[in-house]
């Protein structure tokens, strides 16, 4: 693909061959982050990473956060990075709705790092004692640079690139931070309205979803390793395992319109539609895919808005409005019977 993770999670799906989000960094404090772990209790601590290890030798002062949404699960530990890393969106902007009241509540207003791809001299120009870079494009090229700048905490071992779960990237960063006690109690409080959820509406275990995406010439289906399928995985969905064995380790993968067919499973999750030319009058209609039982039937969630934004960021923090939003679409999509 030579695809950038910016352009596949946002744009590829806008129009054939994708645009990469462009933009200037904006400024923000230089002063050390606010709400950064006191003392140095816990420290030194090593972090074991995909691409190598972080050893963190004392409670960090400036976070620079180099991950898409990776200053989510900061801010909600009550740590300020100094500074984050531009996604899409306004381009002055890197704390979103969801995060605003955590970010006001440790006075957080850093800096916007605006990177198509890692670039280590505007990280080192922020001064960091840590980079955390979880959800990002850190790569074996990358990461030794950064990490001659700081110690850089870098996608976690054991997952396909992005593919970790929410609770995985909150833990790293409560371990990175000193604060793994604080970590796992947003991570029990967030698992528990999964829990909730899927409790309450049993009729989801075990039925098949798929997490998709159309653009101008194409169809994308999001793997069981990418969190956004894990969304509905943790509440009861499966996602089916030729998605898997077509994606072959990566986080998605693509059908022809011809092949619409592959799309027709209990549920579909139709997202990225700000994205979609036309938006969801154009999915549903589409000739080939208002073919399919499920469309026909309405087993369908359409991701839209703010919704569809925050269902984007998959973090401690986003996800509670998510199931606000798409819980009662599922009720009316697969309803008790």
């Amino acid at each position: 693909m030579g695809l950038t993770r910016r352009q596949m999670l946002l744009t590829t799906l806008a129009a054939a061959g994708g645009a990469v989000l462009a933009g200037c960094g904006g400024g923000g404090r230089s002063e050390a982050g606010a709400g950064a772990a006191a003392g140095s209790a816990g420290f030194p601590v090593t972090i074991e990473g995909k691409l190598g290890a972080a050893t963190i030798p004392q409670a960090p002062q400036r976070v620079v956060s180099v991950g898409y949404t990776d200053h989510d699960a900061i801010l909600a530990l009550g740590v300020a990075p100094v500074a984050a890393r531009y996604w899409y969106g306004d381009e002055k902007v890197v704390v979103q709705p969801w995060a605003r009241a955590a970010a006001q509540a440790v006075g957080a207003a850093p800096a916007v790092l605006n990177m198509s791809s890692v670039e280590p001299e505007k990280i080192a120009a922020q001064r960091p004692d840590l980079v955390i870079g979880l959800y990002s494009d850190l790569d074996a090229q990358s990461y030794p640079v950064v990490s001659a700048v700081a110690p850089t905490v870098g996608p976690p071992r054991g997952f396909d690139d992005y593919g970790a779960p929410w609770q995985e990237y909150t833990r790293e960063t409560g371990r990175a931070l000193g604060k793994e006690a604080e970590a796992e109690k947003l991570v029990a409080d967030l698992e528990a309205r999964f829990v909730a959820a899927r409790d309450a509406d049993p009729q989801w275990k075990g039925r098949s979803v798929v997490v998709a995406s159309r653009s101008a010439d194409k169809i994308s289906v999001f793997s069981s390793q990418d969190p956004r399928s894990r969304f509905f995985t943790q509440l009861g969905f499966t996602v089916p395992p030729r998605i898997d064995q077509l994606a072959a380790g990566r986080f998605y993968t693509e059908f022809s319109f011809e092949q619409a067919s592959e799309l027709d499973h209990d549920l579909i999750v139709w997202d990225q539609l700000s994205f979609t030319p036309g938006g969801k009058t154009t999915v549903v209609g589409d000739p080939l895919l208002s073919r399919l039982p499920a469309m026909r039937d309405g087993r369908t969630v359409f991701l839209e808005g703010a919704t569809e934004l925050a269902f984007a960021w998959q973090t401690v923090l986003s996800l509670p409005s998510v199931l606000d939003a798409v819980v009662p679409q599922l009720q009316r999509a697969i309803p008790k019977t």
